[in-house]
């Protein structure tokens, strides 16, 4: 009998233990902090670059080994097309359309990133819509485009004023002192260092928009 209930409470013992495998493995993965820099390359030293902040402040950024390096190259208007993939950083209007503060232009390899409608940081109360262009018109205040995204639309109002960018292939070499960057999702490390697991830089003399 002691045999027998030694086996039983060894067999729920292994359950237990199972079941807590199952559970901590269902877990999901924490992901590391984020933040968004913008600002201009002032020292580089490897793989690391010492960047001025649009507030003023330096910051020290690790470019990870297998770093996504993209430019940003001057556009216009007549380079947004019918489904053509945007991001527009906007401010919203009372009729509830955008009035787009900069326009810039995915990659076709990068249709769906960052799909939809949020708030952003560009400057207070600004939004980004990355979405597909539906249509296209002119209006009396400018461009008017229309994009569609997995759960709704918006309508955007393109001033001449907006800056308006397409995104380029751009080489690590880019990464130099004076260059203009954004980095939208620089990772803080477990010892509070950051690193750029990608890094947009502006081509020409041109400054990230958004």
């Amino acid at each position: 009998m002691d045999k027998l209930t030694g086996r039983i409470m060894t067999a729920a013992g292994l359950g237990l233990m199972l079941s807590a495998s199952v559970a901590f493995a269902q877990q999901p993965a924490q992901q590391p902090q984020t933040v968004r820099i913008r600002g201009t390359i002032e020292k580089v030293d490897g793989s690391m670059m010492t960047i001025k902040t649009r507030e003023g402040s330096d910051v020290d950024v690790k470019l990870a080994d297998n770093a996504r390096v993209q430019g940003l190259a001057k556009a216009s208007i007549g380079d947004i097309k019918q489904n053509s993939y945007i991001g527009v950083t906007a401010m919203p209007q009372p009729d509830g359309s955008q009035r787009a503060v900069a326009i810039h232009i995915f990659t076709e390899q990068q249709r769906g990133t960052g799909e939809g409608h949020r708030p952003w940081d560009q400057q207070p109360g600004s939004t980004m819509t990355n979405a597909a262009v539906e249509t296209t018109v002119s209006g009396v205040d400018g461009q008017v485009v229309t994009v569609k995204y997995k759960d709704g639309e918006k309508k955007v109002v393109v001033p001449s004023n907006a800056a308006i960018v397409a995104v380029a292939p751009a080489e690590k070499t880019e990464i130099k002192p004076g260059a203009k960057i954004i980095i939208m999702g620089a990772q803080k490390q477990p010892d509070g260092s950051l690193q750029a697991p990608s890094i947009y830089v502006g081509l020409g003399g041109v400054t990230p928009p958004m």
